[in-house]
C-alpha cells in the first residue's frame, strides 16, 4: 500500500466511525474531556493542513484562516486556539462545513502523495496517519458518552462487539527476577515516548492471564467496596465522595437488577464481559480488596507474550515518565507527548475501539487516574 492509498484508507475510517450519527449528534460536548464528533474530524484535517500542506505545497491556499484558530488542539508552538471546554460552543463551522474541509484537504493530499516522499516528511505523514488513528479512537469513546448520556440510552450501533475475546481461564504466570529490556526496537513507526529502550530490573511476580470480568467487579460492589475507605487512596476516596461514585461507568441500577449501557443500547449486565470504563482509583481499590496490586507498566511488557491483550486498556501502576535518554523533538512535534509527562498513569495495551495495526506491546497509553470513559479495565499481580 503506498503512501496515498494508506492516507485515503484512514481519511475514510474516520468518516465510518461518524455514518450513524444524526447532525445533531456531531456537536455535543457533555464534558471538557469528551469533544465533539465534528471537531475530531476537522482538527485530523488541520493537521494534515498545517504541519504538510501549508509548508511544503507552493502556492497552498488554506480552506479557511480561522480554522487554525477554531481545531488547533494544544500546540502552543501554532498560535491561539479555542479553548478545550469551548469546542461544544461551536455551532459553526457546520457539520457540512467540516466535510468540504476534509474533501479539499483529502484532494490536496492524495495529489501530493502522488510523489515521491522520503525522510523526515515521510516520517512526519506517517506520524499523521497515527494522530488520525489516536482520534479515531476518541471518536468512538467521546460518542459513546454522548449517547450513554443522553436520558434515551439510544443506539450507536447495534452490532457494535463490546468484546470480541474468548476469556482465559484465571491462571497465574510467574515471571522470574531478573533485568530485562524495556521499549521500542525496531524500523516501524512508534511514539517518541516508547523511546529509548533500556534494561530494568524486576523482582518475581505473578500476573493474571486474564483481565478482571463484570462479575468479579460485582462482587467488590456487593462486598461494600464503594463504602470502604480502606481499599482507597485518599486521592481516590475524595474523588468517590465528591462525585457520589457507586458503581463503572455506564452501569445502571434499575429495579434492583443492573444494567449497562452499550453501543447497542441499555442492556442487562453481562457478567461475562471484560470489566470496562473504570478509573485508576477503581482498579487500585479493587486490587486491594482482592489482596493484590496492578502491574507496572515494565512487568506488562515483559508479560504480555503470555497472555491476550487489546480488549482493554489496562492500568498499570506506573507514572507517566520519560524514559531514560528521551528528547522532545524541535517545534511543534515536540509538544506530541513529553509536555504530558506529569500526574498521569500509565495505560497498557490497548481496546477494542483501537484502529486496526494501531497497538503494539510497547504502546503507552496516559491518563489523569480519575477518567474513565475509555475502555479501561483490570489486570491483576500478586
Amino acid at each position: 500500500m503506498n503512501l496515498a492509498e494508506h492516507y485515503t484508507q484512514i481519511r475514510k475510517y474516520s468518516e465510518k466511525i461518524c455514518a450513524p450519527l444524526a447532525t445533531e449528534d456531531y456537536v455535543v460536548q457533555p464534558i471538557a474531556d469528551v469533544s465533539p464528533p465534528k471537531w475530531h474530524l476537522g482538527h485530523t484535517t488541520w493537521f494534515f493542513e498545517t504541519f504538510v500542506l501549508k509548508p511544503n505545497v507552493t502556492g497552498y491556499q488554506e480552506f479557511d484562516e480561522n480554522y487554525n484558530y477554531v481545531f488547533n488542539s494544544y500546540y502552543e508552538t501554532v498560535g491561539n486556539r479555542v479553548i478545550r471546554t469551548d469546542r461544544g460552543n461551536l455551532s459553526r463551522p457546520s457539520v457540512a462545513d467540516i466535510y468540504k474541509y476534509r474533501a479539499y484537504v483529502d484532494e490536496a493530499m492524495v495529489k501530493f502523495l502522488a510523489q515521491p516522499i522520503d525522510g523526515e516528511l515521510k516520517e512526519l505523514i506517517t506520524l499523521g496517519f497515527n494522530h488520525e488513528q489516536q482520534h479515531q479512537e476518541l471518536l468512538i469513546t467521546d460518542i459513546k458518552y454522548i449517547l450513554g448520556n443522553n436520558p434515551l440510552f439510544p443506539a450507536y450501533d447495534d452490532h457494535w462487539k463490546e468484546d470480541s475475546s474468548i476469556r482465559n481461564e484465571n491462571d497465574f504466570v510467574t515471571i522470574e527476577e531478573g533485568v530485562y529490556e524495556i521499549g521500542y526496537q525496531g524500523d516501524d513507526f512508534h511514539f517518541d515516548n516508547e523511546l529509548n529502550r533500556h534494561k530494568v530490573y524486576l523482582n518475581e511476580f505473578s500476573i493474571s492471564t486474564a483481565l478482571v470480568n463484570n462479575a468479579e467487579y460485582l462482587e467488590f460492589i456487593n462486598a461494600g467496596g464503594y463504602q470502604n475507605f480502606n481499599y482507597w487512596h485518599a486521592e481516590g476516596w475524595d474523588w468517590v465522595k465528591t462525585n457520589s461514585i457507586s458503581a463503572p461507568m455506564y452501569w445502571h441500577l434499575i429495579d434492583g437488577g443492573w444494567f449497562n449501557y452499550t453501543f447497542a443500547g441499555l442492556k442487562v449486565l453481562d457478567k461475562n464481559l471484560a470489566l470496562s470504563h473504570i478509573s485508576y482509583y477503581e482498579a487500585y481499590a479493587f486490587a486491594s480488596w482482592k489482596g493484590m496490586r496492578l502491574p507496572t507498566e515494565f512487568e506488562w511488557e515483559i508479560a504480555a507474550e503470555h497472555f491476550n491483550w487489546g480488549q482493554r486498556w489496562e492500568w498499570t501502576e506506573s507514572a507517566y515518565l520519560p524514559y531514560p535518554g528521551f528528547s522532545k523533538a524541535p517545534g511543534a512535534i515536540g509538544e506530541y507527548n513529553g509536555k504530558f509527562m506529569v500526574n498521569q498513569k500509565v495505560l497498557r495495551g490497548a481496546s477494542i475501539a483501537t484502529p486496526e495495526n494501531h497497538s503494539r506491546v510497547t504502546y503507552r497509553n496516559f491518563f489523569h487516574p480519575n477518567l474513565r470513559w475509555q475502555f479501561t479495565g483490570i489486570r491483576l499481580v500478586k
